[in-house]
């Protein structure tokens, strides 16, 4: 009973389900007179010849003198941080990296006499020694030199470095009586 019953409401459903859907009866002609006003939301732009009269007024006015004192300005606050700081940020290459002291000083050694215009320094981080090649500002100065030693040390790499500024001059010395 209580499946027959339960076959009746779901043959029921099914048949409600596939009732056919009433269309709507908006037809073409019912929307042909529909109109919608948006030019309050319309961005307009003004005329051509109202612009090229605008930017010739503005550029008579402010001139190559504008940008010059923008760019003094903005150079000298560069310069002023810059000669603040006590290092600077740029690029070497490291032609040797290990703990062998004497293959660190024949390196050094090769470098001196078969590239005499390179600056050729050598660092002792504890427990290995560093032979280095340059001081560059950005990776693409060091790549001239990275490839003419390439051929001959070719663990060579550029490495990113921190470099003491030459002349640098610490604003508030601290006293030896103040520590």
């Amino acid at each position: 009973m209580k499946q027959s019953l339960l076959a009746y409401i779901i043959f029921a459903l099914f048949l409600s389900s596939c009732a056919p859907l009433k269309k709507r009866d908006k037809s073409a002609e019912a929307l042909a007179n529909y109109r919608e006003d948006i030019s309050g939301t319309l961005i307009t732009f003004p005329e051509l010849s109202e612009m090229a009269i605008s930017n010739e007024t503005t550029s008579t006015i402010s001139g190559e003198m504008a940008v010059d004192k923008d760019l003094a300005t903005s150079l000298k606050t560069f310069r002023e941080r810059n000669q603040s700081d006590r290092n600077w940020s740029g690029f070497t290459v490291l032609v040797y990296s290990g703990v062998d002291r004497e293959a660190a000083f024949k390196t050094r050694d090769d470098l001196y006499t078969n590239f005499e215009g390179m600056k050729v320094e050598m660092q002792y981080q504890q427990p290995r020694y560093l032979v280095k090649v340059g001081r560059f500002i950005n990776r693409i100065e060091a790549q001239a030199y990275f490839y003419q030693l390439k051929n001959e040390f070719p663990a060579a790499r550029i490495v990113p470095e921190r470099f003491q500024r030459e002349g640098y001059v610490n604003p508030d010395p601290i006293q030896d009586a103040e520590r």
